[in-house]
């Protein structure tokens, strides 16, 4: 197949460098030379480090500012029954029941 195949050429020579400017401007071609290829190398690597590396601070003052507002809404609002007992080491939360103490045996009688 030609290389001219698909190409919708104008006859008329401004319209042709025109196109001719935006092809290549969207299809960028590696350079020759090692060195200028090492450096473009290292700057893109650069570039795709830096990226993440803000991306990560973005996300972690993104869960900050959401901590944030999600405390400024509860000020002033009461805690809740586990909330409180946390804060309180002499409270056990639980179901309790009553036991008769007849009913259960002494522990120095049940030992022997």
């Amino acid at each position: 197949m030609f290389a001219q195949t698909f190409r919708f050429t104008d006859h008329r020579s401004q319209w042709n460098a025109f196109q001719s400017r935006v092809r290549n401007a969207f299809e960028p071609r590696k350079p020759r030379h090692r060195l200028l290829r090492f450096v473009l190398g290292v700057v893109g690597l650069g570039l795709l480090a830096l990226l993440v590396f803000f991306s990560v601070f973005v996300g972690a003052a993104m869960i900050v500012v959401g901590l944030a507002y999600k405390l400024w809404q509860r000020r002033g609002k009461p805690m809740t029954r586990a909330a409180r007992a946390k804060h309180r080491p002499e409270v056990v939360e639980g179901e309790f029941r009553v036991v008769e103490p007849s009913t259960i045996e002494h522990r120095s009688t049940s030992a022997r």
